[in-house]
């Protein structure tokens, strides 16, 4: 069996984030973890935003520095992570250090702790030492996978649940 990576989206994805992307609009999911892939039909469009997301000189304004990364099993995207290096108004209102999700038709597999354990590394590598993660009230699946990985709840908020994990 192929084990979980992270890697960088490139190129050579392109086609199968097209295809995430629809699914997860097909299933009514978020796109938690996936940064603006939601507003964005062109996935050439959302890779060149990441992209520009994970370095200070073209981040662009309002936003903070990013690393998104794929969850890859072999050669199927599994899901994606969003580590964010620093947390903004917003994001330490809704959204946290790290975002992820995982593609519909694989959920139930538990892929999500494992991808969550390999986004953790990463927030080290960015000098994280508690980061924030939020999900809805009403997503218990989210809410163990959380736990699952040492988040403490904080509060629960306009009906996000608020977590703290010691990096």
């Amino acid at each position: 069996m192929d084990t979980l990576r992270l890697v960088r989206p490139g190129m050579e994805h392109l086609s199968q984030i097209a295809d995430f992307r629809r699914e997860l609009l097909d299933a009514g999911s978020s796109m938690d973890g996936c940064g603006p892939l939601i507003r964005m039909e062109d996935p050439m469009e959302w890779l060149l935003d990441t992209q520009a997301r994970s370095r200070l000189e073209t981040l662009p304004e309002g936003r903070v520095l990013s690393t998104q990364l794929l969850c890859m099993r072999g050669d199927t995207l599994v899901g994606m992570i969003q580590v964010r290096h620093i947390l903004n108004e917003y994001l330490e209102k809704y959204a946290g250090h790290i975002g992820y999700g995982i593609r519909p038709s694989l959920r139930g597999r538990h892929y999500a702790p494992y991808m969550l354990g390999l986004g953790m590394e990463k927030a080290k590598e960015k000098s994280i030492e508690k980061a924030l993660l939020c999900c809805e009230e009403d997503n218990p699946a989210s809410a163990r996978t959380i736990e699952d990985c040492g988040g403490k709840l904080e509060n629960i908020v306009e009906g996000l649940r608020r977590y703290w994990i010691t990096v």
